[in-house]
């Protein structure tokens, strides 16, 4: 719950913000894209505002992003109203949401999100079941390493005037594709866009079961 209040607060100062690194960002959407069929059922999680779902959605048979704040929700149908196009919608949900069927999607997508979960394995669990057997995760996570002592101090004196959220993780790229592994996935493709902030980039195909890791 505090989480979504953070984003809640922020959403119309982050929807304004512009993209860092506009070449990496346009890199992690061809890369992405090079996976993605016209035929494709995609989920997205932690959508944020529903730029990349905006810009993704074109090339897939049906997006469903989600987010669970609910003031991103209601920017990114702000930014529906001009699309052009009836195979996107956006939701407020997260990835346990009931109404997402097993099976049921071709592809599951996360972009600068699983950093920001308090802890990865029952949530890559279900992405596992949610996707179709042969199915694609689809994520980028900043990896700024468990020994980042700089970034935790600075993030610790952010979240005591209110700018950065509850929960942030210090990952290494190694400890989010042996999560992924271990959750019944074989990594198919890997990157970093941009190198020096290490927002790692994973392209991750459903094995039939976890065990078969």
């Amino acid at each position: 719950m505090a989480d979504t209040q953070f984003w809640d607060r922020v959403a119309r100062r982050y929807a304004a913000r512009p993209i860092g690194n506009m070449a990496a960002y346009e890199t992690t959407l061809e890369r992405t894209r090079a996976y993605l069929r016209d035929t494709d059922q995609v989920l997205e999680l932690g959508c944020g505002t529903g730029s990349t779902a905006l810009l993704l959605a074109p090339g897939v048979e049906h997006l469903t992003a989600s987010d669970l704040s609910g003031e991103m929700i209601a920017i990114a149908n702000e930014k529906l109203a001009d699309f052009e196009g009836d195979n996107l919608e956006f939701r407020q949900s997260d990835v346990f949401d009931a109404g997402f069927a097993p099976g049921g999607f071709d592809a599951v997508l996360a972009f600068n999100f699983l950093h920001l979960l308090d802890g990865m394995d029952p949530t890559l669990a279900r992405v596992h079941s949610l996707l179709k057997p042969g199915g694609l995760f689809i994520s980028k996570t900043i990896c700024l390493g468990r020994h980042a002592w700089h970034f935790r101090a600075l993030i610790g004196l952010l979240r005591l005037v209110r700018k950065a959220p509850p929960a942030v993780n210090f990952l290494d790229a190694g400890d989010v594709q042996s999560a992924i592994r271990a959750a019944g996935f074989v990594i198919e493709e890997t990157g970093d866009y941009p190198v020096r902030l290490r927002a790692h980039f994973i392209v991750a195909r459903k094995l039939a079961d976890p065990s078969d890791s």
